[in-house]
């Protein structure tokens, strides 16, 4: 089973030079290891009662994703992510880089890094056509999505796995112990790329004006309408937590909600519109085009990391690391750099699976072991382009080359994560 999981996670690294989408890869890891699963330690009844059990956890994130990147869809659809971006007019880099780091900051907790990263890097075509430029500001908005991601609940695939499986059940309580060590990761880089800007003087030039096609311009929803959609979107997204707080329900039963008044309301809103329009714009529409590979990974991948669990790997890699380091912080920190190699999720779900929720200490629910590896997750994968969604996708988006963002941007997403790590030591530990 570890000969599979890492003959996986291998393919899955390789994607690029293999050809094989990571999704596929997932997938064909976690179920070979199930089925290696019943065939020795475990027999097919036994292996069954336990896929029963993680699979509704499994789901829960599932679905939970899928009804949020619907969300972000939505409204991104209706240009409703317009009534942030239009306000940004400066030209002058440094005020620039400020801006661009806190609006991906504040964005990425209500959205989630992934998706704040495309929007804005959508918004920065807009603002910067030089494209080496764009690619300084482009790691800018990895370390700060990755940063914001990692103190909201609905931030980061590795947050909301922790809140959902009850390690990070108080979401309020969570919130106040990482947002000053998460705000403090973005502003370290912040402030040594504020000094290299001032001596490079670039100069940031004018964006050329786009035209839009009259086909462009009929699905282009009215102001009203982006509005509209922007704040059901938002809100229902920022309804989640509170909606679990209160209904003690799972949270996708929140999402699904949120997703079923935006799908209602637009309907609504377009019901009287031609029927070419009104299709573009509907839901039913948009689904086709959420990035259902993402959501086959996660499934691979947690399924993997639920059959190690199951045959007891897991439990034998934290005794190894207690051993090892002996200190929880420590721990922390290097599932964090190891992010930055290797996808956080499964780092995450590994860590579920090694170490139980305790009645009390940093073990137990809200811990400073939860918290503090919610931290180094969502933000050690920064000093890598490779080591976050988020990476992942700019580099896709703009091109990035790996060495240049390792020669560039690395450092400055090492020394955040290492301040803001510090912050949270000083915050709970010493």
């Amino acid at each position: 089973m570890i000969a599979v999981f890492m003959l996986g996670y291998l393919a899955i690294a390789l994607e690029h030079p293999l050809r094989v989408d990571k999704a596929a890869s997932a997938l064909f890891t976690g179920m070979v290891i199930w089925v290696i699963l019943v065939f020795t330690s475990h027999g097919a009844h036994e292996a069954n009662e336990s896929l029963v059990h993680h699979l509704f956890d499994i789901a829960s994130i599932l679905f939970f994703l899928l009804g949020a990147m619907t969300i972000v869809e939505v409204v991104d659809t209706h240009n409703g992510f317009s009534i942030i971006t239009d306000r940004i007019k400066t030209r002058d880099p440094v005020r620039l880089a400020w801006i661009i780091g806190f609006v991906t900051f504040f964005l990425s907790a209500a959205l989630d890094n992934l998706t704040t990263s495309i929007v804005m890097i959508s918004l920065l075509r807009k603002l910067v056509p030089e494209q080496k430029t764009r690619w300084l500001f482009g790691g800018l908005i990895i370390i700060a999505a990755n940063a914001g991601g990692a103190w909201s609940p609905i931030g980061d695939v590795t947050t909301t796995m922790l809140w959902i499986k009850g390690q990070l059940p108080d979401a309020a309580s969570f919130i106040k112990n990482l947002l000053l060590p998460s705000l403090v990761t973005l502003i370290i880089p912040l402030i040594i790329l504020t000094y290299s800007l001032r001596r490079s003087k670039l100069v940031i030039a004018p964006p050329a004006e786009l035209q839009m096609t009259r086909d462009e311009q009929k699905l282009q929803a009215t102001r009203q309408e982006r509005l509209r959609v922007f704040l059901l979107g938002i809100g229902g997204l920022l309804l989640v937590p509170f909606f679990k707080q209160v209904t003690h329900l799972p949270p996708f039963m929140a999402m699904m909600f949120s997703l079923s008044v935006l799908w209602i309301s637009t309907e609504i809103m377009h019901r009287k519109k031609p029927s070419d329009i009104r299709s573009k714009m509907s839901v039913l529409h948009i689904l086709r085009r959420i990035d259902t590979a993402s959501i086959l990974f996660f499934l691979g991948i947690l399924m993997a990391v639920a059959g190690l669990q199951e045959a007891g790997h897991l439990a034998h890699l934290a005794m190894a690391l207690d051993s090892g380091i002996g200190n929880i912080y420590g721990i922390n920190l290097l599932i964090g750099l190891l992010s930055a190699v290797i996808d956080n999720v499964p780092l995450v779900a590994a860590a579920q699976g090694m170490y139980e929720i305790a009645a009390s200490g940093p073990f137990a629910a809200n811990g400073n072991f939860w918290d503090f590896l919610a931290y180094c997750a969502g933000t050690g994968g920064s000093c890598l382009i490779i080591g976050s969604a988020a990476g992942v996708a700019v580099m896709g988006l703009e091109k990035i080359d790996f060495i240049w963002y390792l020669k560039k941007i690395s450092v400055l997403a090492l020394a955040g994560y290492l301040g803001g790590a510090g912050v949270y030591l000083l915050m709970h530990a010493i």
